[in-house]
C-alpha cells in the first residue's frame, strides 16, 4: 500500500470535467485506490463519491493505492492533480 500527499494545482478543482477524467484515469489501474480530504476517504473510482469531497484548488489531499499497479497510479494520478 502506497500512500501521498498531493496539493491539487487544477484551476477548477475535482469538479464536473475534471473530476470525471480523474475517476476515468483511476478506472484504468487494477489497485484499489482512495483520496481522503480531512476526515472523508471515498474510492476515487466513484463520480459522485470524489465529487462529494467538493475538492478545490489548492487543497492538500492525500492518495492511498493498494494493489499490483499502485505505484503506477499514484504516480499518474499525482501528475494529474498538479496540471495548471
Amino acid at each position: 500500500m502506497i500512500e501521498k500527499q498531493v496539493t491539487v494545482h487544477l484551476k477548477s478543482g475535482l469538479q464536473a470535467r475534471p473530476a470525471a477524467l480523474f475517476v476515468q484515469k483511476a478506472s484504468s489501474f487494477s489497485s484499489e485506490i482512495y483520496i481522503m480530504n480531512g476526515d472523508k476517504k471515498v474510492n476515487v473510482k466513484s463520480i459522485m463519491g470524489l465529487m462529494s469531497l467538493a475538492i478545490s484548488s489548492g487543497s492538500t489531499i492525500t492518495l492511498v493505492a493498494d494493489g499490483s499497479d499502485e505505484k503506477k497510479a499514484i504516480q499518474s494520478l499525482e501528475t494529474f492533480l498538479k496540471k495548471d
